[in-house]
């Protein structure tokens, strides 16, 4: 981590906090959740204008969602602090991807494009679970949602920040009018 929060990659958010122990459910922002959130592991957090590490000390799911415990917070107050805070992780502690899979930081920022090199707009964000994800490109009127799948998705490289879309009719009409 040579100069902390930028060089990181989003893994989740906390939403609320879970009981009187400080515990705190997270919103997970990652296709791993069962991986990622584990006894042991450490998560950052910037509080104060200062990235701080934070270990899991307790972890389960409900409906998908993790509930953790974290080093040093044992009251619902402790755990009331960080409501709403970012958590993430250095990039270099994120699972390597099989080929054909990016994590949503590498296509946030990238420019879409049709096959016919028009150009649609940026990646803003990408919404969905692994299988069923889309991306939210913010284009000259409003945002577009266009499914993130090999059949309209033809190219995507995040090392050139391009996606290359072949759209079918009237998915960009349908959602710019919406």
């Amino acid at each position: 981590m040579s100069n902390g929060w930028d060089e990181m990659a989003t893994v989740g958010h906390v939403a609320r906090t879970h009981g009187n122990r400080g515990h705190v459910i997270l919103h997970p922002e990652t296709d791993f959740p069962e991986r990622r959130f584990q006894v042991g592991r450490v998560l950052y957090a910037q509080r104060a204008g200062r990235v701080e590490p934070l270990t899991i000390d307790a972890v389960r799911f409900h409906r998908g969602r993790p509930i953790i415990g974290l080093r040093g917070l044992v009251t619902m107050n402790d755990a009331e602090a960080l409501v709403e805070a970012e958590l993430r992780v250095p990039i270099e502690a994120l699972v390597e991807l099989p080929t054909g899979v990016y994590y949503r930081h590498d296509l946030v920022g990238c420019t879409v494009t049709t096959a016919a090199g028009a150009r649609v707009g940026t990646v803003t964000e990408v919404e969905g679970s692994l299988g069923r994800s889309r991306l939210v490109v913010r284009g000259p009127g409003d945002e577009i949602l266009v499914p993130l799948v090999t059949p309209i998705c033809v190219r995507i490289d995040p090392g050139a920040r391009v996606i290359v879309i072949d759209p079918p009719d009237g998915l960009l009409e349908l959602n710019a009018a919406g």
